[in-house]
C-alpha cells in the first residue's frame, strides 16, 4: 500500500509564493492513518515501509542498469528530527553500492578556499546512483544566516551581508539545481519538520536513557535556544528555493513512522516515475551470448 499521490502533494512544496511553515503540521497524519488505533497506525506503517523498501531495491537496481540518471537526497532537519533514522530505515534494502551518503560538518581549511557549492559538488552521486546529503549546501543560508559571524571564517570579498547577499545565495543554489537536473539528476529535497515540543521530548530520551547519551551534545542545546530564528531561516530558504525543478518536500516529523513511512514512498515513486529501462542488448551480442551457451554446454 502507497500513499496516494492527493496525499503525497500536501507535502510538496515547488514554488516560492506565499510559502509559511505554520501551515504544515509537524504532527500530520495521512489520511489513512487517523481513524485507526495506535497499534492499527504501527501495523499500517510498517507494511507500507516494508513494501516501500522492497520496491525501492527494484527501483534502484533499474536506476543503475539504465545509467542515465542519478538521484540526489537532501535531507535537512532541527536537530533530534530524525534525519540518522529516517535514512537507515528508508535506505536498508538498498544495494550499498549504487548509493552513498555523505555527512557535512564544519568545513575544512581546503573548503574554506572555495566557493559553498564545492564540497557539495565533488559529492554528488554518479548516474545511475543514489546520493543522500545528511545536510548539505543548505547550510550556508541556515546556521550561516542565524550565526553570519560563520563569514568571517570564509574570506568572501563581500562585505555586505544585508537582504542581497542571501538572495545572492539562494540564486545560486537555484542555478546550481537546474543545472544537476538539466544533466539527468533528480534532486528531492527533505525537510523533516519536528515541533519544540517533540525536540524537548527527544532531547529528555537521550539523557533519561544511558544507551542513547552519546546521541546528546551540549551544542544542542545551545542551538536550540535559537529555535525562532532558525525556523525563519528554514521558512525563507524554502520558500526562495522551491522550484517545479526541484521541489521540497515539508515532512511532518513528529511521528517517526508517519516521516520514514512519507520520505519512502516520496524516493520510490520518483524513481518509478523516471522513463527507466534495462540495456537492450544487439544482434549481434545476441548471438555471442548464443555461443557463449552452446560452448558451456559443450564442456
Amino acid at each position: 500500500m502507497a500513499l496516494s499521490r492527493e496525499t503525497l502533494e500536501q507535502l510538496r512544496v515547488d514554488h516560492t509564493e506565499d510559502f509559511t511553515l505554520a501551515d504544515h503540521d509537524p504532527g500530520w497524519l495521512p489520511p489513512a492513518a487517523r481513524d485507526l488505533s495506535k497499534g492499527e497506525r504501527k501495523e499500517l506503517a510498517d507494511q507500507m515501509l516494508k513494501d516501500n523498501v522492497k520496491e525501492l531495491a527494484e527501483a534502484q537496481d533499474m536506476l543503475y542498469a539504465d545509467d542515465r540518471y542519478s538521484v540526489l537526497l537532501v535531507f535537512q532537519a532541527m536537530d533530534a528530527a530524525g534525519k540518522d533514522s529516517t535514512i537507515k530505515h528508508v535506505m536498508s534494502g538498498v544495494n550499498p553500492q549504487g548509493c552513498s551518503v555523505t555527512s557535512f560538518k564544519k568545513p575544512s581549511d581546503e573548503e574554506l578556499d572555495h566557493d559553498f557549492l564545492w564540497r557539495c559538488n565533488k559529492a554528488l552521486p554518479p548516474r545511475g546512483n543514489i546520493g543522500i546529503f545528511n545536510r548539505s549546501y543548505y547550510e550556508e543560508v541556515l546556521v550561516t544566516k542565524v550565526h553570519p559571524q560563520i563569514l568571517d571564517y570564509q574570506r568572501l570579498p563581500v562585505t555586505a551581508r544585508g537582504k542581497a547577499f542571501w538572495q545572492a545565495r539562494y540564486d545560486d543554489i537555484n542555478a546550481f539545481e537546474r543545472h544537476l537536473v538539466r544533466n539527468g539528476t533528480v534532486v528531492l529535497k527533505f525537510f523533516l519538520n519536528v515541533s519544540k515540543e517533540e525536540q524537548k521530548a527527544r532531547f529528555l530520551a537521550r539523557l533519561d536513557t544511558p544507551e542513547k547519551n552519546w546521541k546528546f551534545s551540549a551544542a544542542d542545546l545551545k542551538e536550540r535556544a535559537y529555535w525562532d530564528d532558525y525556523q525563519q531561516a528554514y521558512q525563507d530558504a524554502i520558500a526562495a528555493t522551491a522550484t517545479p525543478w526541484a521541489p521540497w518536500w515539508v515532512i511532518p516529523a513528529d511521528r517517526k513512522w508517519a516521516m520514514r513511512t512519507a520520505v519512502s514512498d516520496i524516493v520510490t515513486t520518483t524513481i518509478k516515475g523516471l522513463d527507466l529501462r534495462y540495456p537492450q542488448i544487439s544482434d549481434a551480442d545476441r548471438e555471442a551470448l548464443a555461443a557463449a551457451r552452446t560452448e558451456l554446454e559443450a564442456e
